[in-house]
Order: C-alpha cells, then structure tokens, then sequence
C-alpha cells in the first residue's frame, strides 16, 4: 500500500462501521478511496443528482438538508452522508454542503454496495443505526442547555500533538500526517525569548496550504515562519460557551487548550458544532460567505432563530449577549470587508470601533448601532476625508439594513466627531477625564465601552490602557460620571409599586432597558474605573470590583444576582414579542409578568436603588 493509503487505513480502524471490517476487506476499502477537497460554504451534493459514492468526512463540517432546504443533519470528522441515495436508485436524497472547509473520503458506489452485502454489521450500522443516531441527535439538542454549561475539558480527546519551534514545516507536515491531525501546536525549543515546552504558535491545514504551498516556499523553512504566533488559549476550566464566543470573535477553527499554564489539548469548531444545533457558529460563518448588504439581510432570520434557541434553553444573560455581540461584530467586519472591495483599500490605516452593548458582549435583540473610527495619524482631511466618508456611510448604512437601527444621538463614524486620527482620541480621553463637567460627560460615557473589531485593533487597546490608568486618579471624573448615573432610576414608587411610563406609545409599561440594565451598566462601570479595571464586560467588571474590595461585604454579589435578573426579564420579553411576530422592544407590561416574576423583578430594582445611594456616597456625587 502507498503512504496515502495507509493514512486513509489508520482512519477508517478509528471511525465504526469500519473498524469493524476484517482487514483485508478494509484494505480493499482504503486502497478504493477517492479524496474530495471542498471550500467552507460550497455545493457537495445537489438534489436529484447521480451520486457515486459514499462520503466519508475526514476533516472539516458538512450540513446536509431535506429538499425543501430545511436542516436535517450536521456532520464532522469521521461522519457520512450519502447512503440514503445509493440505497434508493443512486440519486442525491439529501444535499449537502461544506461548512468550513472539508476533505471527504468517497467511497465508490461499487465498494459501498459490496461492503452493505458482505457485512451485516456494516448493513445495520448505516441502514438502521443511522436513524437510531438521529433519534440521539435529537436528545442532544434537548440537553443543549446542560452542555452550555458543560466546560472545555469535556470536549478535549487525544493528547494534543506538539512539534519544536526550531523544527522545518516539512517534518510539521509529515507529523501531521502520522498523526492524523489537523491542527498541531509549536512549542518554544532553544528560544531566548520563552522556557522550553511553552506554548509558541500553532499550524494547521489551512495554515499549510495559505502560507506554503500557494505563495511557493520551501519547505524546508522553519515552522515558525508561517505558523499563527501567541495564538489565543483558553483554560480547560472554562465553559464551553465561553470558548465558542472566543471562536466566534477572532473567527479560529482551532483553540489550544491550557492547565496551569500547560498546554492539554486542542478543540476545533466541529467539537462544539457537536454540541451545539442551530448554532451562532453557524450564523457567523454564513454572515461571511454572503456578497452583498442584500444576502446578509437574509442572514437576519437566522440571527433571531439563534436568540430565541439560546431562550428557549434557558442559556443566561452572559451567553446569549456575547453571542450576539460575537454576531454583531461579524456583521460590521463583513460589511468592512465588503466596502474595502467596493471603495479599494483604505488610503491610511484605521481601526473600526464598537461601543456600548456590543463593546461589553450584552448585546441582545433590539439594539442600535453605536460605532466610531480611529484613523491613523497620518490622516489629512483633503486627500483621505472622502474615502472614511464612504466607508462610514457604507457600514452604517449596511448595519441599518441588518437590523442595527440608527443611533439617535449620532454616535456613529458617519458623523466626522466621531471619525478621527488616534491623537484626537487620545486628547478626547485626556479632557474627558482631566477637566471633567457632568455635561461634558453625558453623551460621552458610551465611549469607555470600547472594543475594536477590525484593522488596527491595538489602538483601541491603547485607548484602554490609558483609560485605565488614569481614570482611578480623577476624583472629579468619577464623580461627574457618578452624577450622570443618578440621573436614571429604578422605577420604584414611594411604596415600592413599579413606577410606570408615562411617555405616549408606552403607557404604562416599564422601559426595562432605560430603567434597568442602563443604569446597572453605568454604576458597574464606574466602579470598574475606579479599581482600574481593564475588562469590558458587566460581570467581569463587577468580578474586579468584588475583589477590589470597595463595596460592603456581599453587596457585589447582590449587584451579581440582581443584574441577572432584570437582564434575563428583558431577554425573555423580546423573545417573546419576536415569536408573535412583532418588533422587539425594551417595554415590558407587569401584568403579563407572573406573580413570582414581579416579586423578583422589584427585589433587583431595591438592589439596584440601594447600590445607587451608596454610589451617591462614596463618590460625592
């Protein structure tokens, strides 16, 4: 057997119904195999076609569909797909397409029908094991809700494959090869810079064909030139979720996975693809196959689809809202790399900016776009004005389409205050905080939740880095910033009764988002200022400020559990407005609240009342 085939060989032992097979007939299997290479969001199958092999997924996802176009299955590595039609005339039942970029073993027609004859366990595995496997594939996706809250080690398998950095991409290449593996870790051999077996990059398939084989290169050049350096991790006791929001926001197929300190394994995409149905992994990668502003308005179903999923599993606030905000980033990249092919590459570098919601990955639903552009310092009105102009214009505008709505107050890089060089915005900051007034701060507070999602992203990470560093040492800042979060209450009455809108179309309902989850935000964040917090997100902030220890002993995790509860009440109102078909909104009615519910919703705005007076307090404010 040629090398080729006994790697397809050592696959098949690994995967049922094949390892199954006496060996010399899986020889006979291995040596007929064809290989099928098939890019992320491409046509496999189509439906009705003549079809002549069973396929076999080496690497990669596959979706395949009914022929209405409704999702039926979604399959990786050592899945397949196809028997139903060799089994009823030789025609496509179920077309399929490739959900990230996937090889396929296919398996002729011929062989296929010869295993089905020759090996009964072959015949029952895929006839009637098939549908059982469906029937399980279905409880998975009732059980989601325990596996949102599953952590990353329960994905982890086969001890991760790891190479030296001073090693060649040629031995890379054939370790991969002998290991059957996609993804391989380098670690620090000999470098000056790092102890030996830490974590130096990471190589994979893609990495290969990209980096070596397209541009030319020997492959004798050392692994590190074209390996993807300081790659992001995320530690085995994390929650699955949390790797799949850390995935969704740097777009990676695979995610290094670390116990103290150490390097234990490796999750792909297709790991949580197992997980998770109806997935926002699914619904980013399709934000990015789409061409123009009118292909990702059709996306937008899909968006609402993955909100009312992850309701519907009782996922909590901090799932859903970075896997939204991860969404919303992928619209505005998407739209970002759409205008750059129409507009032509940017005259200057620049970094595009998320603000608010999105910023702090508490996006829901019903949310307006809040953006901004921080240009390079080079930037002259005259010769590059026009260019950003368009590009804004671009963006928002797409955004809007997609269902960002305008944001009322302009915070947006359409308007020109807010589409400046980094040393604007470093004065910005610099006043903001050193001659801080209550009024110049009112419409500024969104600004210090700041997050860059695409270009020169280290900029909006200096952005921080001076806001936290200064931020602590301004009393007056901080007090101006206290001054402004007073002015949004709980709406609590005299005798604790809900104080109600009373603004025209919204009588007499509760603005959950103005009167709730606002002002959570704005008295989180400024006590995250103060302790010199760099986190972004609410309850990461308040993890910091609980540790800082500047708030009454238990009042942090009040803050923790009261949060939750007004967040989730929102969450689950526009759910429910978005099944009855209307537009989601932030005004909830008590009366359709259940007793429990309204209980619970008072206690959180009592909390929220009391966290405000001390604010009040202790900043002077």
């Amino acid at each position: 057997m040629e090398i080729e085939q006994i790697e397809i060989l050592d696959f098949l032992k690994r995967h049922s119904p094949f390892r199954e097979l006496p060996a010399d007939l899986l020889e006979q299997v291995a040596c007929s195999i064809d290989i099928g290479y098939f890019k992320a969001g491409s046509e496999i199958l189509r439906f009705n076609e003549p079809l002549h092999a069973f396929h076999l997924i080496r690497s990669g996802a596959v979706e395949t569909f009914r022929r209405n176009g409704e999702l039926y299955n979604r399959l990786s590595e050592g899945g397949f797909f196809a028997e139903q039609g060799l089994l009823r005339g030789g025609k496509v039942r179920f077309p399929a397409s490739a959900l990230e970029d996937t090889l396929i073993y296919l398996i002729p027609d011929r062989m296929f029908l010869q295993l089905f004859d020759e090996s009964e366990f072959f015949a029952d595995y895929v006839e009637v094991g098939y549908r059982e496997r469906r029937k399980s594939s279905k409880a998975r996706e009732q059980a989601s809700a325990d596996l949102l809250g599953a952590t990353v080690s329960t994905l982890l398998g086969r001890v991760p494959i790891s190479i030296g950095s001073h090693a060649s991409v040629r031995q890379a290449a054939q370790l991969m090869s002998e290991q059957n593996v996609s993804a391989l870790l380098i670690l620090h051999h000999g470098d000056e810079t790092a102890p030996d077996g830490t974590l130096a990059g990471i190589i994979t398939d893609k990495d290969m064909r990209a980096r070596l084989i397209a541009p030319g290169l020997d492959s004798e050049i050392p692994v590190t030139d074209i390996m993807s350096a300081d790659p992001a991790t995320i530690d085995h006791q994390r929650y699955i979720f949390e790797a799949m929001a850390l995935m969704l926001r740097y777009n990676l197929h695979h995610l290094p996975v670390l116990m103290r300190g150490k390097t234990v394994g490796i999750i792909a995409i297709s790991d949580i693809i197992r997980y998770e149905s109806q997935n926002s992994l699914y619904v980013v990668s399709s934000i990015f196959r789409q061409q123009t502003v009118a292909e990702l308005q059709s996306v937008v179903p899909d968006v609402h689809a993955c909100f009312l999923r992850m309701v519907n599993e009782d996922a909590n606030s901090q799932m859903i809202g970075s896997a939204m905000a991860a969404i919303g980033r992928s619209f505005k990249q998407r739209l970002l790399e759409l205008a750059e092919a129409e507009l032509g590459p940017a005259p200057v570098p620049y970094c595009f900016l998320a603000l608010g919601s999105m910023a702090r990955d508490e996006q829901l639903i019903f949310t307006d776009q809040d953006n901004a552009l921080i240009l390079d310092n080079r930037f002259d009105p005259a010769l590059h004005g026009s260019y950003f102009e368009k590009l804004a214009s671009f963006v928002c505008d797409g955004l809007a389409a997609c269902g960002y709505t305008y944001c009322t107050g302009k915070v947006m890089a359409t308007n020109p205050q807010w589409r400046q060089p980094l040393r604007v915005w470093q004065q910005y900051f610099k006043t903001w905080m050193e001659q801080a007034t209550a009024e110049r701060l009112l419409h500024s507070s969104i600004f210090f939740d700041i997050d860059g999602v695409w270009g020169q992203t280290q900029w909006a990470e200096q952005l921080q880095a001076q806001v936290s560093k200064q931020a602590r040492h301004q009393p007056l800042f901080l007090a101006s910033m206290a001054r402004n979060a007073l002015q949004r209450t709980p709406p609590l009455g005299f005798f604790k009764d809900f104080v109600m809108e009373q603004d025209g179309k919204q009588n007499n309902s509760l603005n959950i988002k103005r009167r709730g989850t606002a002002p959570f935000s704005d008295l989180i964040r400024i006590y995250a200022l103060a302790v010199g917090s760099d986190a972004n997100n609410s309850l990461n902030r308040l993890k910091d400020i609980i540790d800082a220890g500047v708030l009454p002993k238990g009042r942090g995790e009040d803050l923790r559990d009261a949060f939750e509860v007004i967040a989730l009440t929102r969450i689950r109102h526009q759910a429910e407005v978005l099944r009855q078909g209307r537009e989601p909104d932030n005004n909830v009615l008590p009366e359709q609240l259940s007793e429990f519910e309204r209980k619970h919703l008072k206690e959180a705005f009592q909390v929220l009342s009391n966290a405000q007076s001390f604010l009040k307090f202790h900043f002077k404010a």
